[in-house]
């Protein structure tokens, strides 16, 4: 976000513009009449000098015109009035009618108030002049504007402290410029600083010439330096760019360096990418194209009717070189929910260019139906982005699938598995080392009114290597390479010691019901 806000040239104008101010000069304090005034009184009883008609005087080292004015010795006061003019060098000042007291140094002006040089003007209806404080303050309403590049600030009350530099205004302060517009309630500016301090609900635009996109900012408390671009967001704040959006409890903005961070309840969208990032911190870089989310931090990939959802302690993102999210690492507690697919692992790593997903650190899948998927490391493949179509388990693998509402277990186990999906749902495995398979084949009889299923026994078969077809959990053909060695046991003869297989464990209550289980410690 490039901003410029040159509010500290109009401090600088306003400073030189408020002529009243006492100064150190060689004639003092006395007022110099010069030649053209129509008539002149003088009242030695009150002390007061008046003038009227084409009035033109030097007083304090500034020209003064108006239709007519008073000047009192003793007191050191005037008022002048209609078609007020003060000037000095390129600064002018206009107004209908001006009163200053040299002792107090106080004036206000009244009536088409117009302050202006080169560069900046002034419009309001009245302003009042401090310079013990050198403060000038309009409370009805006030207009700075550039004359040079199209800049206007409008605000109902304005204070401005010509000596530090310092402005506040506040009441519908609106301000525009060719690359930004800005409202807020109240605007404090420090000129030493080169920083604006906003304080209740404030929105920003920016529309830089040499970025495309526009900016929208939101916040209800925060600052922004005009030199560095830095920006701190606080209050329900919100950055939004095109197609991105980020919301925190805290925002901070490095435009130059082309990084963003946020704090508490952070809030990170990509509508291109279909892309949503929740957690207590994030960081991002544009220059680096990468970014990461931590504490509880979850992503959620919408994909067609259906979301992916990942969360971890850490999640990292790195763009590709086209600008989308292509690759993806989550760090410690990861677990993963999609309407028919559920993961847990301790690490994750995704390569959308790829299509693959891995998975470490006694890693679990659940698929479609009553299935449960370990092993010491997994690699998931897709079909575009979220529709699984094979799994490689490696290292002591276990393919557990729940049958008749937990009575029994058909189970596959070996060194590694691979797992072919159709729809997200087991249809074939491939085991290879050490391959075992307990299972209950089934049979089933139709009669007029019901389908009836019958377990027939137990099968145990260990062999080498194994391919087993599955439907629906039920294993419905197996082929293997070797002769097997295998036994079955009727229902009334099944051994308990070999009714499961070495390994066995049914962990269905690490698996998630939704996606909010995900942030559940």
């Amino acid at each position: 976000m490039k901003t410029r806000i040159y509010i500290q040239k109009i401090a600088l104008t306003l400073g030189a513009i408020f002529l009243l101010k006492c100064q150190a000069i060689a004639q003092g304090n006395v007022l110099e009449l010069l030649p053209g005034a129509d008539k002149f009184e003088y009242n030695e009883k009150t002390g007061i000098h008046r003038l009227n008609g084409h009035i033109n005087f030097i007083y304090q080292g500034n020209t003064m015109y108006c239709d007519s004015a008073h000047y009192r010795d003793k007191s050191q006061e005037v008022t002048a009035y209609g078609n007020v003019h003060i000037t000095k060098q390129d600064l002018n000042l206009y107004c209908d009618s001006l009163y200053y007291n040299g002792k107090t140094k106080r004036a206000k002006l009244w009536g088409n108030v117009r302050v202006r040089d080169l560069e900046f003007k002034l419009t309001t209806d009245t302003l009042e002049y401090d310079a013990n404080k050198s403060v000038g303050i309009y409370r009805h309403g006030g207009k700075v504007e550039s004359i040079v590049n199209n800049q206007v600030l409008t605000s109902r009350v304005g204070y401005m402290y010509t000596e530090s530099k310092n402005m506040f205004f506040s009441g519908k302060v609106n301000y525009r410029s060719p690359d930004l517009r800005m409202t807020t309630d109240t605007l404090r500016y420090q000129y030493q600083k080169s920083t604006a301090y906003f304080y209740g609900p404030t929105n920003i635009t920016t529309t830089p010439k040499d970025v495309k996109e526009v900016t929208k900012i939101y916040c209800e408390s925060g600052w922004y330096n005009t030199e560095t671009e830095e920006a701190t967001l606080q209050k329900r704040a919100k950055i939004t760019k095109q197609s991105q959006v980020m919301m925190g409890d805290y925002l901070y903005s490095y435009a130059k360096k082309g990084i963003s961070i946020g704090k508490g309840n952070v809030f990170f969208k990509d509508t291109t990418q279909k892309m949503e990032f929740r957690g207590e911190y994030a960081f991002s870089s544009e220059k680096l194209g990468n970014s990461y989310v931590t504490g509880k931090a979850l992503v959620s990939k919408i994909d067609g009717k259906d979301t992916l959802f990942i969360h971890a302690d850490t999640l990292f993102s790195v763009k590709d070189s086209l600008g989308n999210a292509g690759y993806m690492e989550g760090y410690h507690h990861v677990k993963v929910f999609r309407g028919e697919l559920q993961a847990v692992c301790d690490s994750i790593v995704y390569d959308k260019e790829r299509g693959k997903m891995e998975l470490y650190h006694d890693p679990i899948i659940w698929a479609k139906t009553k299935s449960e998927l370990k092993g010491d490391f997994m690699e998931v493949f897709f079909v575009g982005d979220t529709v699984m179509d094979k799994v490689n388990l490696i290292g002591n693998s276990t393919v557990l699938m729940e049958v008749d509402s937990g009575k029994y277990y058909n189970q596959i186990g070996g060194k590694n598995i691979n797992a072919f999906f159709a729809n997200n749902d087991i249809y074939r495995t491939d085991v290879k080392g050490n391959a075992r398979t307990v299972f209950f084949p089934e049979n089933t009889e139709k009669t007029d009114t019901a389908v009836v299923v019958k377990r027939l026994g137990m099968n145990r078969i260990f062999a080498s290597d194994l391919r087993i077809a599955i439907d629906s959990n039920e294993i419905k053909g197996i082929t293997y390479i070797e002769k097997p060695d295998g036994v079955f046991y009727p229902m009334d003869k099944i051994s308990k010691t070999e009714q499961f297989i070495v390994g066995f464990k049914w962990l269905a209550a690490l698996r998630p019901k939704s996606w909010r289980d995900l942030l559940i410690d």
